[in-house]
């Protein structure tokens, strides 16, 4: 994902020179499905041709070792250069200016335009585009959706009714009035009293609405992706790295920073933000924070002495306590490639790329993200068990078992009710939790 803004980049300045192919060599089963592949197309903005490369075969031939690998080709049709990881945009930029010169030279590049067929030019207008977080508050009634691709914040009433919407739409890093404001893939939200944190993913910063004055402000992030790992500082000037979910306790923002693979906090009164919880390494180790290791956090939510988080690569649901002194413990997962649709007990227990989180009445739901499902988790017996969907992808209401979901990734509960966002159905699906019974949110006056 985080090479995906860069590569634009090159590909919008380089348009007359520069091809690109998208390679999927999926490592989830649920990633080498046609459709979901298409559906991430869609969701980043993507605007090369992408081959589901699901059996492995391109990454075989050209013998890729890791994700992301970029191959080099020149106007004749020969490798010429191989990059594995994420990439500096000033250090492409040099090597593909030298390349376009020397090309040029032998007369090689053809500046023909190559026209695409795009796969979003088959969309439709929708009211909500890959909603990814949904944040109810029983006590105001409010309901907030990170509408996520339409670089938004809808505010609608428990039952639908929208109220105000929060960004201009337009994608970017621009604080002011409602009207406004940019995001960039707005994700992870949580409430102050009239104050709403914003995970402001792609633009890698955190953001503060002030609901009553309308107005919104950047208070974390230097406006890049950073590039390595750093012990954090002033808020406003250390670069962040892909903050996925936010959970606010005794004055400090908790951020599952999911491109650092680690927890981090954000002092709000002081305005310093460092890392709190992992060291950076993509594993599933626990023990205390600093030696702690994570794999793409992406969901949190917290029981005042415990902060639980979905680890996404690992397929696990893990906890971490909220005393500085204390550790992180694995509820159930076991590690990057050990994932499946499987309910028990400790390691028994298999989900596919959990992202959603919420804890209520001493249960965790979690967003099965992979697995199209919602499941319960009991923190202290490491028990899981399926809760609503069927586990094929659809977006059927009705009894929670037969109701089918498309990669939900985010959950709120109040007012007795479970609210989802189905991130692939472009909906906010509600859960009663006395009956079960699924229904589809309608959003009126959007």
């Amino acid at each position: 994902m985080h090479i995906f803004p860069q590569l634009r980049k090159l590909e919008h300045k380089y348009a007359g020179e520069l091809a690109v192919v998208g390679v999927h060599s999926a490592k989830f089963t649920a990633e080498k499905d046609s459709e979901n592949v298409r559906k991430a197309v869609l969701r980043l903005d993507i605007e090369h041709p992408v081959v589901n490369d699901q059996d492995f075969e391109i990454w075989k031939q050209y013998s890729v070792r890791a994700w992301p690998t970029l191959m080099f080709i020149d106007p004749q049709g020969k490798l010429i250069g191989k990059h594995e990881g994420e990439i500096s945009l000033e250090g492409f930029e040099r090597v593909l200016d030298e390349l376009v010169l020397e090309f040029d030279e032998q007369g090689l590049l053809d500046r023909r335009p190559i026209e695409y067929k795009l796969e979003k030019e088959k969309e439709w207008e929708r009211p909500l585009s890959f909603p990814g977080k949904v944040l109810a508050d029983e006590s105001s009634g409010r309901l907030f959706i990170a509408d996520s691709n339409h670089n938004r914040i809808v505010v609608s009433t428990l039952d639908g009714d929208v109220q105000t919407v929060i960004g201009s739409g337009d994608r970017g890093l621009t604080d002011g009035s409602f009207d406004e404001a940019r995001f960039d893939d707005p994700q992870g939200l949580e409430l102050d009293g009239d104050v709403l944190y914003v995970a402001d993913t792609k633009n890698h910063a955190i953001r503060s609405v002030d609901l009553a004055a309308k107005t919104v402000k950047t208070i974390a992030g230097a406006g890049e992706q950073a590039h390595g790992f750093h012990e954090g500082g002033n808020a406003l000037s250390v670069a962040l790295n892909s903050p996925w979910d936010l959970t606010l306790h005794e004055g400090m923002l908790y951020i599952a920073m999911a491109g650092f693979h680690q927890l981090w906090k954000l002092d709000l009164a002081a305005g310093v933000i460092s890392p709190f919880s992992g060291n950076g390494r993509e594993r599933i180790t626990d023990g205390p924070h600093q030696s702690a290791e994570l794999a793409q956090p992406s969901g949190t939510t917290t029981d005042g002495s415990k902060l639980y988080f979905t680890d996404s690569e690992t397929s696990a649901i893990r906890s971490a306590d909220l005393d500085a002194a204390g550790r992180v413990a694995t509820i159930v997962g076991l590690h990057l490639f050990e994932f499946g649709d499987i309910d028990g007990v400790g390691d028994d227990v298999r989900l596919q790329h959990p992202i959603g989180i919420e804890l209520y009445d001493g249960v965790l739901f979690i967003a099965d993200t992979y697995n199209n499902k919602i499941k319960k988790v009991y923190p202290t017996t490491r028990g899981a068990t399926s809760y609503l969907g069927s586990g094929s992808p659809g977006r059927d209401d009705g009894p929670g078992a037969s109701a089918t979901f498309h990669e939900p990734a985010g959950l709120s509960v109040a007012a007795g009710k479970l609210y989802i966002a189905d991130t692939n159905n472009h909906a906010i699906r509600v859960a009663d939790l006395e009956s079960g019974d699924v229904s589809t949110l309608e959003l009126r006056g959007l």
